[in-house]
């Protein structure tokens, strides 16, 4: 079994930043992982999921703190930190080709699991519609970061981003999107969608066929073995207890659609 593992040793510096790891033996992955992620072979995304965390953060909407998760920054620095947000039914796993690179380049980073997605303890069903993750992501910059940031979100993340930066803008100095989910005009027909063929869209949409067929198309000459990998690192959330809240993202994403041409407006 391949075996790649770090700790980290955090430098604290004012432009630059060294980070230094040493090897540890065995996988070394968080208790709270799904069982499956010990036959994930990307050596990028099995090195990121030892790193993976789980801070507790205090909410409006629970009576608990949520165990949320995220991959914390090895360094510290003067500069603004980066955050990281994820796309669509995936983790901060997503971001495991970038996170390193980033960190190489000095950037205190962050790989914020949004709520709802990724790794976070949701057995208590909390309130996952658009104003919770947006409070969720707000608490955990409050208690942990405390500092403007610099906010990158792909596809439905940058829906969630704009979000976060129209109503926290104290809380963001740049934005920075990737391939929105987001509109500048009316959504048209949209809205008037039954909730069935929402639902029905969305599940075609995280279909493991269409999800091996966009990679095929997105890499030229991807061997089938490393697609079908990287289709079960982007699934890998779903293999945890913790996931029964899917479901209800469906009409989160319904609603983001639908609020983002105000958003859109405003930052793009």
């Amino acid at each position: 079994m391949l075996t790649l593992t770090a700790s980290p040793v955090l430098v604290r510096t004012k432009s630059t930043a060294h980070v230094k790891l040493f090897t540890v033996q065995g996988s070394n992955f968080p208790s709270f992982l799904p069982k499956e992620v010990e036959n994930i072979k990307d050596p990028f995304a099995r090195r990121l999921a030892t790193r993976i965390e789980r801070l507790p953060v205090s909410v409006g909407f629970a009576d608990r703190s949520i165990m949320s998760s995220c991959v914390k920054p090895l360094i510290q620095s003067e500069r603004s930190p980066v955050v990281l947000l994820h796309g669509f039914d995936s983790s901060c796993l997503e971001w495991r080709y970038t996170f390193p690179l980033l960190e190489e380049a000095g950037l205190e980073t962050w790989a914020v699991d949004i709520l709802g997605w990724g790794f976070s303890d949701l057995e208590r069903l909390p309130s996952c519609d658009v104003a919770s993750k947006r409070d969720h992501l707000y608490r955990l910059w409050k208690s942990y970061i405390r500092r403007p940031i610099i906010l990158i979100g792909p596809s439905l993340g940058a829906a969630v981003a704009i979000d976060f930066a129209v109503n926290h803008p104290e809380a963001v100095e740049k934005l920075v999107l990737i391939d929105a989910s987001v509109y500048n005009e009316d959504t048209g027909n949209l809205a008037k969608l039954p909730r069935a063929v929402a639902y029905a869209g969305v599940y075609l949409l995280r279909s493991t066929p269409l999800r091996l067929y966009g990679n095929l198309l997105a890499f030229n000459g991807l061997p089938l073995n490393t697609n079908i990998d990287w289709m079960n690192v982007r699934v890998l959330p779903r293999n945890g207890t913790y996931q029964t809240i899917v479901v209800s993202q469906y009409i989160c994403i319904c609603m983001y659609v639908l609020q983002s041409q105000s958003f859109a407006s405003h930052w793009i």
